[in-house]
C-alpha cells in the first residue's frame, strides 16, 4: 500500500488500486473524493475556499477553490482513463469552526460544491459536512471506500 497525502489546497489522484489518498484536518475546508469503480481510478482534493475572490487568482492554484479545483480534478481523472459518467463523489468537512470573523466558510464551501456538481448534472452519493470538528478523509483506490476519522474514531462515508 502506498499512502499519498493531499495537503491544503492540493489534489492527488492515482491509477494504482493499492494506493490510499488521505487528507488531514478538514475544518472549514472540504475534501471531495471522485472514484471510477470500473477502472479504480480516483482522486481526492482539499479545498480551502468556495471560489476566487477579487484579489485571488485560481490560475496559480486551482485546487484552493471548490469552483475551480473540483473540475480540474475531474479533468485529471478523465485524462488518466476514468469515465466522467461513472465517477462517484463523496464530500466531508465544511465545519463551521469559530473564528473572529464569524463567516460560515464551511457552509459556503459545501454549498459551492453542491452547485458545481449540480451544474455538471451529478451529485454527492455521501456527505458529512458541518458541526465544529476537524476530520481526516481517506480514499482507498482498491475498493472506493471512503473513511472519515475524527476524535480517534473512524467510520465509512456511505
Amino acid at each position: 500500500m502506498s499512502l499519498k497525502i493531499v495537503g491544503l489546497s492540493d489534489m492527488q489522484f492515482s491509477v494504482h488500486p493499492e494506493d490510499v489518498l488521505i487528507t488531514y484536518s478538514l475544518g472549514s475546508c472540504i475534501g471531495v473524493s471522485a472514484y471510477d469503480p470500473r477502472t479504480r481510478i480516483g482522486g481526492l482534493i482539499h479545498c480551502l475556499l468556495p471560489a476566487p475572490g477579487n484579489h485571488q487568482n485560481s490560475e496559480t492554484n486551482p485546487f484552493k477553490f471548490v469552483t475551480t479545483g473540483v473540475p480540474a480534478m475531474v479533468r485529471s481523472l478523465v485524462q488518466a482513463g476514468a469515465s466522467q459518467h461513472r465517477l462517484i463523489y463523496k464530500g466531508a468537512g465544511g465545519a463551521n469552526i469559530r473564528s473572529q470573523f464569524h463567516i460560515p466558510i464551511g457552509t459556503r464551501n459545501a454549498t459551492a460544491l453542491k452547485g458545481v456538481l449540480a451544474y455538471n448534472k451529478t451529485r454527492l452519493t455521501a456527505e458529512e459536512f458541518g458541526d465544529d470538528i476537524p476530520r481526516t478523509m481517506s480514499l482507498h483506490l482498491g475498493t472506493g471506500r471512503v473513511v472519515i476519522r475524527t476524535d480517534g474514531h473512524e467510520h465509512d462515508l456511505v
